[in-house]
């Protein structure tokens, strides 16, 4: 639904961004911002900023910002408009009713239905694992050396061994057969009729990241097929962006997580004090999973079963991890199975060095290619390396891949410059690269210059709302438009009209996005580091500097986008480049 513009306004102004992190975060006030610990990444020195006077927040550590709406949604993993609502209820300013077409409320309509369910029936299963039919499930929990408190922390239960038991419960609570269904919980067949999904089994709640039931997952405890069963696909359950335990782990404040591959090797691990560890449900490692896992962590620890398919596991999941800008490392669990057998026969002492000693994954991916080959012959060592430099290939940065290309050529006795050319030889002829046509250098430097321009927008911008008698003397030569990145124009333009109407409020300007990751853009565009200068003169120049390098820039993207007959904009262009004449000298002054 679209909340307008004055009512979004009135609930940001009436939630003081301070007031609302105090109640996550522990606050000092140093001269005019408060600081304290980052909630979103690990730190012992405060780098989280919180200025009452802009109603923003800034980690100079992870680059997590914004205004209030901001941080709920990054804290409690709330979209916008559920960041709004909390907001609103939270300051007593009353929402209007959200308005949907019929289709649409009826899909409201089913999934608060199928939430609601899920609860009951979480509940119904815990309930029946304390009584005399659940004595044997909850045997099976503690010999697996399962305290009560974790029993009671995860939710765990038991489902009857009557194949309508959670049904007849159901029904008496008065939920018809269509929503028990959709909620994956009963299977409807012309033979059998009506029958439990799940019955004499282990069951593990399954809850999203704000600790709503959206599944469950059963371990039977007889000798039925499957062993393990999860809940079908529902509105509010799509095990391909769902991870187990992840409500739990996204509160931990270490920087990285422990993935697994079951419920009992995260609830082992949470139980052994590793409350940052996750687990698939039942699927592969997928592109979801990645990009679930990338907003809270850039690091991984892959705990998988140290069996062939636990290994295979670990080699799909390092790229798909890869590809999400998400660093994956392996954990060996022998001579044990998995993190679950380890924990209870080494300990937790004993898995934090296995962490310690944890193997790059890229690293580990080419010791299991290396038994692909015969490693004796020339032969065999010749099409291992060059099957390791065609993999060096997929590291685009050059930087990251000349440093994996120094650690491939010292752990395989290797020479650096010679696997480098065997590397730039391999890119070329699998098409990943084509031969240089102009020097090194000029290329680098090209990159570089592009780089700078990004940079320096950043910079004015941040310039431009630190001090309104800047606007003042560039706003006739830079325009919103000189900003050439999307969302930079947006926020110039909010910015140029703030200050016309002589009302600069950068929290309000951050209103006119709603999605997370634009949230942290936005407010890094306005906290972006300026060199440290020490006298006026030096600040007037770097800044008189960055002004022109933009709109020389934006002439040069402006020229690259011209349509060779537009008469009209050659006419503004040549326009532009008299006004790039007079920034040079022009003599902006800092007070």
């Amino acid at each position: 639904m679209y909340y307008p513009d004055e009512l979004i306004e009135e609930v940001r102004s009436r939630n003081d961004i301070v007031d609302v992190i105090s109640g996550y975060v522990r606050l000092t006030k140093k001269g005019s911002s408060y600081f304290g610990l980052c909630p979103f990444h690990n730190e012992k020195s405060p780098s989280f900023s919180v200025s009452r006077e802009k109603q923003m927040y800034y980690c100079f550590g992870c680059g997590a910002g914004g205004n209030v709406f901001t941080f709920i949604m990054e804290y409690e993993n709330y979209t916008f408009v559920e960041a709004l609502k909390m907001l609103a209820e939270r300051a007593g300013v009353e929402l209007p009713e959200m308005e949907y077409s019929k289709e649409a409320k009826e899909k409201a309509d089913l999934k608060v239905s199928v939430l609601e369910v899920n609860k009951l029936a979480a509940k119904y299963y815990y309930a029946q694992l304390k009584t005399d039919h659940g004595k044997l499930a909850h045997e099976y929990l503690t010999k697996r050396k399962l305290s009560e408190e974790t029993i009671t922390a995860f939710g765990l239960g038991y489902s009857n061994k009557y194949s309508d038991d959670l049904y007849r419960y159901l029904k008496t609570k008065g939920y018809s057969d269509e929503v028990i269904s959709k909620a994956g919980l009963i299977s409807i067949d012309e033979r059998k009729g009506v029958y439990d999904k799940f019955w004499n089994r282990v069951m593990f709640p399954i809850m999203d990241v704000n600790n709503r039931v959206i599944g469950f997952g059963g371990r039977v405890m007889g000798d039925a097929k499957p062993k393990y069963l999860n809940s079908p696909e529902t509105i509010v359950f799509d095990k391909s962006r769902n991870l187990y335990g992840l409500n739990r782990a996204r509160t931990s404040r270490k920087p990285y997580f422990l993935i697994c591959e079951g419920y009992m090797d995260v609830i082992a691990l949470h139980q052994a004090g590793f409350t940052n560890a996750v687990a698939s449900l039942g699927t592969a490692l997928t592109s979801g999973h990645a990009s679930l896992i990338k907003r809270y962590v850039n690091e991984v620890y892959l705990t998988y079963d140290s069996d062939e398919a636990g290994t295979k596991a670990a080699l799909r999941g390092i790229p798909i991890l890869k590809e999400a800008g998400i660093t994956a490392k392996i954990i060996r669990m022998d001579p044990y199975k998995d993190p679950d057998e380890f924990i209870k026969n080494l300990g937790a002492e004993a898995f934090e060095e296995r962490i310690h000693k944890a193997r790059n994954g890229f690293m580990f991916s080419l010791e299991i290619l290396e038994k692909d080959y015969d490693m004796n012959s020339p032969e065999g060592k010749t099409e291992f390396y060059n099957e390791a430099a065609k993999r060096l290939c997929s590291f685009e940065e050059e930087i990251e891949r000349n440093n994996y290309i120094e650690a491939v050529a010292q752990a395989y006795h290797l020479g650096y410059e010679n696997l480098r050319k065997l590397v730039g030889k391999m890119a070329v002829k699998s098409g990943l690269a084509t031969p240089a046509v102009r020097p090194k250098q000029a290329a680098g430097k090209e990159s570089h210059r592009e780089d700078g321009n990004i940079t320096s927008q950043k910079v004015l911008i941040t310039w431009l709302l630190e001090d309104e008698r800047i606007f003042t003397q560039i706003k006739k030569y830079i325009t919103p438009k000189d900003f050439t990145e999307e969302l930079y124009t947006t926020v110039a333009e909010l910015l140029y009209k703030q200050y016309e109407e002589g009302t600069l409020n950068p929290a309000k300007i951050m209103n006119h996005f709603t999605d997370e990751e634009e949230h942290r853009e936005v407010a890094s565009l306005f906290h972006t580091k300026i060199k440290e200068l020490t006298t006026k003169s030096e600040q007037e120049k770097a800044l008189k500097e960055t002004i022109i390098r933009v709109k020389n820039n934006s002439i040069e993207h402006a020229t690259k986008m011209l349509d060779p007959t537009d008469i009209q904009g050659l006419q503004k262009l040549m326009e532009a480049k008299r006004e790039l004449q007079s920034l040079h000298k022009l003599h902006i002054s800092i007070e």
